[in-house]
């Protein structure tokens, strides 16, 4: 039920900002495809009739056998030809002389009649080519146009010539929007690849010296911290053309296709030199080789082979630069990693408290925001927010503000989008039954009032029991009051325990517990199991660390288990984290014991409200000391 601000990082990405339409409005729009069974329907009449017509081509009736005996026997019948299998001819009818056919039948006497009537009778051989020609084959040329015509309404890439061609998007230098003034946020970054606009724009300066151009720019770090924009901002400033793709579009069911396309990219890329290449979600193409248990060489590998071997073979002073981006370094393969491939990696990092208030100014522009809106308090009260979640929020305050007919995007509004990022959206419709409503109340007083007293937990800004998102029935919204890189043991053990406070409020309260608590339980036992097995934070186990860092190759015997101490001592683990779990329990269970008065009034609040804000938990909990000074 509770949500604090590290945890809440993972269920921000619920919106996403859309991409503005064509400012100029003169890119038609791509026509849909529209698949229908009826040009297949149509396409099965046609050859049908085609069929019908090539083959019973120049036959006027069709009689039965019978029928032309008669006839024959009535001396209708002039002249015939004798097939094996059919016999035709002109017989006399009441509209006159007219061409008849039937099927020939055994028939021994047929000769003899014929002579017996005095008819005229020719013997023939059928040739069938011509038949089996204009009856097979132009049916299987109309349907080869079908086929192209729907291929065509796919899109040229879905040809079968076409595959190995390479899928980048080439952004010209008159289309290039981004500078270095649209990033914020990532200071360092910029000035590393400052560097890079110089090679491409003055590469004489270095090459006078000796020195060579990187061949290629990693840059790494979470979702939505900016990497892609901070290379279009690159190409932007240098002034060339940018080759834009997803490692995705590379890897095809075809066998050698991936390949094709590699070789492909780079000679566009040669003709248009200097340029930039950019290779967005790298991990999907450059995944460590080995980590297939069946160790075959499948179409991915020879892909990334194709990709080392074409970075190893062009001519570096040629003014190409390779840029990826990615947010799983690990599992890429060591020779993508290796200097004289990959020689620069870019951190791309969260953005501190200054950085945020860029970022906001930057994405602001278009938005009427009211006087009183404050973004340096805003940046404040989102530490741990990325580029993509700010932006998200600006959007979704105006989508707000224009919702309730506002002239102008204001600070409530601002509040509201945060808490819909964090927490998700209100469920105000939600029935709840009064017992469950305060069962939340009181789990999350429980939280509110913890954290509160002890000094080393976040400050409470805002207590709710609204239900919100997916399964959270209330949150607890704690925000820092400033950006952490580190924390302390003491830290940690304070967080442990404002955890544990929902629980430990309804076993006070209600001498039972409920299934509420399952995900404070779970972040509860994470925090814990870190504390011993990776920060050597236990008494008992002493500076030990018993978590092995993750390995960027995954050879079959590394899928093993990758434990390296003995049962004794996993035994002495699991004691340890539920040693340091009892432990915080009962100085939380402590707290709430003595401000049990407190606890009952928060909730009661809480009841009445659904929204407690800081300034009404403070004037609570204040000692009653300072109440009467």
């Amino acid at each position: 039920m509770k949500k604090d601000q590290k945890s809440s990082s993972n269920i921000r990405e619920f919106l996403k900002l859309k991409e503005p339409s064509d400012r100029g409005g003169k890119k038609p729009l791509l026509k849909k495809a529209n698949f229908t069974i009826w040009y297949f329907v149509i396409a099965f009449i046609i050859i049908l009739l085609v069929q019908n017509y090539f083959v019973s081509k120049g036959t006027e009736d069709i009689i039965p056998y019978s029928e032309f005996k008669e006839s024959l026997r009535a001396g209708r019948i002039k002249e015939l030809t004798i097939t094996i299998e059919t016999v035709s001819g002109e017989w006399v009818t009441e509209k006159g002389p007219r061409k008849f056919q039937t099927v020939r039948v055994e028939d021994p006497d047929l000769v003899k009649d014929l002579e017996t009537h005095k008819v005229k009778y020719t013997g023939k051989i059928d040739s069938k080519w011509v038949t089996n020609i204009l009856s097979w084959i132009i049916p299987l040329i109309f349907f080869i146009l079908i086929w192209r015509f729907l291929f065509s309404r796919i899109g040229p890439e879905t040809s079968v010539m076409s595959f190995g061609k390479s899928r980048a998007k080439i952004v010209a230098e008159k289309d290039k929007k981004v500078t270095f003034t649209d990033v914020a946020g990532i200071d360092e970054a910029k000035e590393e690849l400052k560097e890079v606009v110089e090679f491409l724009k003055n590469p004489g300066k270095f090459q006078r010296l000796g020195a060579k151009i990187p061949k290629g720019v990693l840059l790494v770090g979470t979702p939505g911290t900016g990497k892609t924009l901070l290379a279009k901002a690159v190409a932007g400033e240098a002034n060339v053309p940018f080759f834009s793709i997803s490692g995705s579009n590379f890897v095809e069911m075809f066998v050698g296709v991936g390949a094709a396309r590699v070789r492909d990219l780079f000679a566009q890329a040669q003709n248009h030199a200097p340029c930039i290449i950019f290779i967005d979600e790298l991990d999907a193409l450059g995944k460590a080789r080995g980590m297939n248990p069946v160790g075959r060489h499948d179409e991915q590998e020879q892909t990334l082979n194709q990709l080392l071997a074409e970075m190893d073979g062009f001519d570096p002073n040629a003014g190409v630069i390779i840029m990826a981006a990615t947010n799983r370094p690990e599992i890429l393969d060591p020779a993508l990693l290796r200097p004289g491939r990959f020689d620069r990696h870019v951190l791309v990092d969260r953005p501190d408290i200054v950085g945020r208030e860029e970022i906001l100014r930057i994405h602001s522009r278009q938005i009427k925001l009211s006087p009183e809106v404050d973004l340096k308090v805003i940046a404040s009260r989102t530490p741990g927010f990325v580029g993509a979640d700010l932006a998200n929020i600006v959007n979704e305050a105006a989508l707000l503000a224009a919702r309730k007919n506002k002239e102008a995007v204001e600070m409530p509004d601002i509040e509201e989008a945060i808490d819909r990022v964090v927490a998700g959206l209100e469920k105000k419709r939600r029935l709840m039954s009064k017992k469950e409503k305060e069962i939340v109340a009181f789990h999350e007083s429980g939280h509110a009032i913890v954290a509160t007293t002890l000094p080393g937990a976040d400050p409470v800004r805002r207590i709710s029991i609204i239900p919100r998102g997916i399964s959270a029935l209330g949150y607890t919204l704690q925000l820092p009051t400033e950006d952490r890189y580190l924390m302390t043991r003491s830290e940690l053990l304070d967080r442990l325990a404002v955890l544990l406070g929902g629980r430990i409020a309804e076993e006070i309260v209600f001498g039972e517990i409920s299934t509420g608590a399952h995900n404070d339980l779970q972040r509860a036992t994470d925090i814990a199991t870190s504390m011993v097995k990776e920060f050597g934070m236990s008494e008992t186990l002493g500076y030990v660390t018993f978590e092995k860092e993750k390995k960027p190759l995954f050879l079959p015997s590394s899928m093993m288990s990758s434990k390296e101490y003995s049962e004794e001592t996993a035994k002495k683990i699991d004691e340890e984290v539920k040693r340091i779990i009892d432990q915080t329990r009962e100085k939380a269970k402590e707290i709430l014991v003595s401000k049990k008065d407190k606890l009952e009034e928060v909730a009661r609040l809480l009841l009445e409200k659904e929204v407690v804000e800081e300034a009404d938990l403070k004037r609570i909990l204040q000692p009653p000391a300072q109440e009467q000074g």
